[in-house]
């Protein structure tokens, strides 16, 4: 049964759709960014991280790298603690898939912004 959609600190919301102690490598969450947000900075400690991009587009940042613009069909690779955000830049909700290796836990996410 499909978990129902939460927002989460992080600035999206959630859908986890595979996150089980049955299966620790791996855990698959559908992610939706509306239009105009940003998600906070943020890494996740030990967790490699990959946005498969669905619907819309946006603007991923990810370390010290130039922001880069993603699009349905692209994915981004997001190594251990890396930190990381997205803008969704376009007029409808950015959607993607983030899969985690191994599978995320909440302690692993790190918020980087002071408020």
């Amino acid at each position: 049964m499909r978990e129902k959609e939460y927002f989460f600190e992080e600035g999206c919301f959630i859908t986890e759709l595979h996150n089980s102690l049955d299966d620790p490598q791996v855990s698959v969450a559908r992610a939706r960014v509306r239009p105009g947000e940003t998600t906070r900075w943020h890494r996740l400690e030990g967790i490699c991280e990959r946005y498969l991009i669905l619907e819309g587009i946006g603007q991923a940042e990810i370390g010290n790298a130039s922001p880069q613009q993603v699009m349905p069909g692209e994915t981004i690779h997001i190594p251990p603690g890396a930190r990381q955000r997205i803008t969704n830049t376009g007029t409808s909700d950015l959607i993607f898939l983030a899969v985690c290796t191994p599978r995320f836990v909440p302690e692993a996410y790190k918020d980087l912004e002071v408020d």
